[in-house]
C-alpha cells in the first residue's frame, strides 16, 4: 500500500470517529474516541509530510546524493540480557520516509545511513563491538526525534562498554597496583609518598618536614625510625 492509500485510508478512519463522536453520550467514550482522533490527525500529518518527500525525490532523483552528509558523535547507550541498545537523538527523523534510515549490521559493527533529513544526510558509523552480534537479530526502530539502533547478543554476557576501543582506554586509565607479583609492597607506598611530598601544597610540605625533623630526634636519641614514612623522609632530606 503506498502512502496516498494510507492517507485515504487514515482519512476514512478519523471520518468514522467523528461518526461515533457524534452519536456518542457518555464521556468516558468520548474521551477514548477523541484520543484516538488525534492519533490519527497526528499520523496522516507525518504520512504526507513524506509524501511531499517522496514527490520532491522523484521530481530530482539525484537530491539525496547532493546533500552533504554529517557523520553522527553524540548518542547513548544500554543493554537488557539480548540486546544492546544505541539510541541516536534526530530531530524529525519520524516524518521522513522509512526506507529513507537504513542501518547495515556485520558481526562487530553497525552503520546507521539517515538520507534526506532537513537537507542533509546523516551517518554513524560504530566499529569494533566489544562482543559480536547476532546480524540476523539485530534491527532498528524509528521513534519521535530518535532511532533506536538493537543489536542482538549472542550470549547473555553483560558488556562493561560498547565497542573495544573504549575497553582499552578504559583499562589504560585504570591504575596499576603492584603490576609485578614479587615487587617489594613497601615500593607502592613509597612512590605514593613521594608524589605526595612533589605535588602538596606549602602546608603538606611543612607537616612532612616536621615529621623528619622529629624523625632526626628519634634517631638521635637511638630510636631509630626504620618505618617506610622513615626511609620516604630519609630520601627526600638525605644527610
Amino acid at each position: 500500500m503506498d502512502l496516498s492509500e494510507q492517507i485515504n485510508q487514515l482519512e476514512t478512519d478519523l471520518q468514522e470517529i467523528a461518526s461515533l463522536l457524534e452519536k456518542s453520550e457518555r464521556t468516558r467514550v468520548q474521551d477514548v474516541l477523541k484520543l484516538e482522533q488525534k492519533k490519527i490527525e497526528k499520523e496522516i500529518s507525518v504520512k504526507r509530510h513524506q509524501k511531499e518527500q517522496q514527490a520532491k525525490r522523484e521530481a530530482d532523483p539525484t537530491s539525496a546524493s547532493k546533500a552533504y552528509t554529517v557523520k553522527i558523535n553524540n548518542y547513548g547507550w544500554d543493554q537488557s540480557e539480548k540486546f544492546v541498545k544505541i539510541y541516536i537523538t534526530l530531530n524529525g527523523v519520524h516524518k521522513i520516509a522509512p526506507e529513507n534510515v537504513k542501518v547495515t549490521f556485520t558481526e562487530r559493527s553497525f552503520v546507521l545511513l539517515v538520507n534526506d533529513l532537513d537537507g542533509k544526510n546523516h551517518q554513524m558509523t560504530i566499529n569494533n563491538l566489544l562482543n559480536p552480534v547476532d546480524v540476523q537479530g539485530s534491527s532498528k526502530k524509528i521513534k519521535t526525534d530518535m532511532v533506536l539502533v538493537m543489536c542482538k547478543k549472542k550470549t547473555t554476557k553483560k558488556w562493561e562498554c560498547l565497542t573495544q576501543v573504549q575497553k582499552q582506554t578504559k583499562e589504560k586509565d585504570k591504575p596499576s597496583v603492584n603490576p609485578d607479583e614479587n615487587a617489594d609492597p613497601s615500593d607502592g607506598l613509597m612512590s605514593m609518598l613521594k608524589k605526595m611530598y612533589s605535588d602538596g601544597d606549602d602546608e603538606m610540605k611543612r607537616t612532612i618536614n616536621k615529621a623528619w625533623s622529629e624523625s632526626q630526634d628519634k634517631k638521635a636519641k637511638g630510636d631509630g625510625d626504620i618505618s617506610n614514612m622513615g626511609m620516604f623522609l630519609n630520601l627526600i632530606h638525605p644527610l
